[in-house]
């Protein structure tokens, strides 16, 4: 796929997930981007941040083909773990407070 007929002007239009993988022509799943909509976003938005600042300098077809490259990334990202593992939100790297993980109890336990 090519994005040589892309703007970064449209690129900055779209709003949801499926107007970006339609935009880059990236195929999915519908209901694999309902349950995981946001945390392929999220990735999303954090690789296109990279790409910004290790390429400031490169055309507008080459941020776009990083883009692209970025959001198939995100989206196989939720293939192959969970929102748990990517820990992504706040509510996910806090570790309760009155909780004991199994983890740790085996971890003291030396296993």
């Amino acid at each position: 796929m090519t994005v040589a007929d892309k703007t970064l002007a449209e690129f900055t239009k779209l709003k949801d997930a499926e107007d970006f993988l339609t935009f880059f022509a990236i195929e999915y799943d519908a209901t694999f981007v309902n349950v995981n909509r946001l945390h392929i976003l999220k990735q999303f938005s954090l690789l296109i941040e990279e790409v910004d600042k290790a390429f400031p300098d490169v055309s507008e077809t080459e941020k776009l083909e990083k883009y692209r490259l970025a959001l198939e990334e995100a989206y196989q990202v939720f293939k192959t773990s969970s929102p748990l593992e990517t820990k992504l939100f706040k509510v996910f790297q806090d570790a309760p407070k009155n909780v004991v993980l199994l983890d740790d109890l085996a971890k003291e336990a030396g296993e």
